[in-house]
């Protein structure tokens, strides 16, 4: 039997009353032009979250206490290759989140989580579906 590694990815569910703060990507080579998470890969020897308070202080320059964090989903996903990523949300935090990385980001917004833009990234669409909105904890994508 051949074992494949796993990519893990850490997501960020930043919300404010019934709002969450999605970025629009740019120049990542992946769904450009697409509205997204604060979201990143967990390096080696790096928990989930404490990739997720990196992340959030690389891409948003907020500071994020792990105890805050709440996972909220975990999706198992294959898009020319394999991954997990854990979704996790957060109502506390410490600054005012901003573009960090204008490179990749082109805009950050909130949004109503009832009135969400219709190019949200797919499987983040899910994950908040699925996972926030209906508190299922596990979904698969791209197996089809």
């Amino acid at each position: 039997m051949v074992r494949y590694p796993q990519i893990l990815s850490v997501h960020l569910f930043l919300l404010r009353d019934n709002e969450i703060l999605l970025q629009l990507r740019k120049n990542t080579g992946y769904r450009d032009g697409c509205w997204s998470v604060i979201a990143g890969h967990v390096e080696a020897k790096e928990s989930a979250t404490n990739a997720m308070v990196r992340e959030a202080k690389e891409e948003a320059g907020i500071t994020l206490n792990p105890k805050d964090l709440i996972l909220v989903h975990v999706m198992h996903r294959f898009e020319n290759q394999e991954r997990v990523d854990f979704f996790f949300k957060a109502n506390k935090w410490e600054g005012e989140p901003k573009i960090m990385e204008p490179e990749k980001a082109g805009e950050k917004k909130w949004f109503k989580l009832s009135e969400l833009p219709p190019n949200v990234v797919p499987y983040v669409r899910q994950a908040i579906e699925l996972g926030l909105k209906r508190g299922q904890i596990y979904s698969e994508y791209g197996w089809d």
